[in-house]
């Protein structure tokens, strides 16, 4: 996976892992922990992504203090569940920063949050990497101390229109996110992107997460014409129950967009699994099965690693590899400038930008690098099915190779 100055995508295969960081155990007593804050939606609507998360959160630090931790010193998470809500996520990182001292925060893990907190963390010099994709959240001049595990929403959207348009061959699109600060940007960017590529927008709408019946909304979609239904949302329950509406409406129509529409929670949610067919998730060439049925050998090699550990059959692999890929870059950074002042961090995390054309872009830690493709179906094991193909030209521009 690439890792980017603003789109960190660090060895998500990888987590080779706290032991291939090669942290020395300690030989002196035990020191002040590294404290990290990890701002998660563990409950509510969009808590599919926060759970998987932990998991990767979890093993990482387990595996590192294990090995003796950093120089010494115990990695500590210090987690609060935001719920969601960019209110919660507000007090948390508040607290997370004068009360809690942590030395770097992870998360929140929705846009919507994230675009409340990183003005603060910015004014502190607070140390985040953040999985959330909408574009305003990273720019280095008025947040030089946030960092992304993940690509932009340009990408994203750019790969969703692509494979409606090219792919699916289809013209007119419905739009549907949630009501979060993210599901709000998200669809209106997408509408935006497919009008100005000659799609027509037949129906465009925010529903709330929790909302029960989707039957409403589904209804005006198909009467408006739609051909294919994209979707922006994290919330796992909304997205079953729109497939489980759009069964019961005899309507083949397919959907595209957001990877969690390919998490293996949807499974547990729909009422049939023929339910989930003709859904074309985002997903990571690196957490994907290629042809011939198998991941990338770093991939293969971190599922082997984590197998009887982490269930990842009701989530995402990059989920659970974002997380540990998010302890392992705090913990490096801390190994190799000896230092958890929030400046040392942020500038660690700088000088690992490379690209030319994009100053802002880090190196990755494996041989494997992540590009976002459009994955048919569901996800097997965790991870995307091997029938994906690639999505822009966008993607290699800005270096997303894999």
């Amino acid at each position: 996976m690439v890792l980017t100055r603003r789109k960190f995508t660090f060895g998500t295969t990888a987590a080779a892992g706290a032991a291939a960081l090669g942290f020395p155990r300690p030989a002196i007593a035990q020191a002040e922990p590294i404290r990290i804050g990890w701002l998660a939606a563990m409950t509510g609507a969009s808590s599919a992504p926060a759970i998987g998360f932990n998991r990767g959160v979890l093993y990482a630090t387990e595996t590192i203090n294990a090995a003796g931790g950093v120089k010494g010193r115990k990695i500590e998470i210090l987690t609060r569940d935001t719920q969601g809500d960019p209110t919660k996520a507000v007090n948390a990182t508040q607290e997370m920063i004068s009360a809690l001292k942590v030395h770097a925060v992870w998360g929140p893990t929705n846009s919507g949050e994230s675009l409340a907190v990183t003005p603060i963390m910015a004014r502190a010099k607070m140390p985040n990497v953040h999985p959330c994709v909408v574009d305003s959240l990273i720019d280095p001049q008025k947040f030089p101390n946030a960092f992304r595990l993940a690509p932009s929403n340009t990408q994203w959207d750019d790969a969703v229109r692509n494979y409606c348009l090219n792919i699916l061959k289809v013209k007119k699109v419905a739009v549907i996110g949630d009501t979060t600060g993210y599901g709000t940007a998200a669809v209106n960017a997408s509408v935006a992107g497919l009008k100005k590529d000659g799609a027509v927008v037949v129906y465009q709408a925010n529903i709330d997460a929790t909302q029960p019946d989707m039957m409403p909304d589904m209804l005006r979609a198909r009467n408006a014409g739609a051909e294919a239904i994209v979707v922006w949302s994290t919330s796992t329950g909304m997205e079953a129950r729109m497939f489980n509406t759009r069964a019961a409406m005899g309507w083949d129509v397919p959907f595209v967009g957001h990877p969690s529409m390919s998490s293996g929670d949807v499974g547990n949610l729909v009422e049939k699994k023929a339910n989930w067919e003709k859904v074309y998730a985002i997903g990571y060439r690196s957490c994907s099965f290629d042809a011939a049925g198998k991941l990338p050998p770093r991939s293969q090699e971190l599922v082997d690693r984590i197998k009887g550990k982490i269930n990842l059959a009701d989530t995402l692999l990059w989920w659970v590899a974002g997380g540990i890929d998010a302890v392992n870059l705090v913990a490096k950074a801390v190994e190799t400038t000896g230092s958890t002042a929030g400046q040392d961090i942020i500038k660690h995390w700088s000088t690992l930008a490379t690209s030319a054309t994009t100053p802002s872009r880090l190196p990755s830690t494996t041989a494997t690098r992540r590009r976002t493709w459009l994955c048919p179906r569901r996800a097997r094991r965790g991870t995307a099915p091997s029938r994906s193909r690639p999505a822009t030209s966008r993607e290699e521009a800005a270096g997303l190779r894999p």
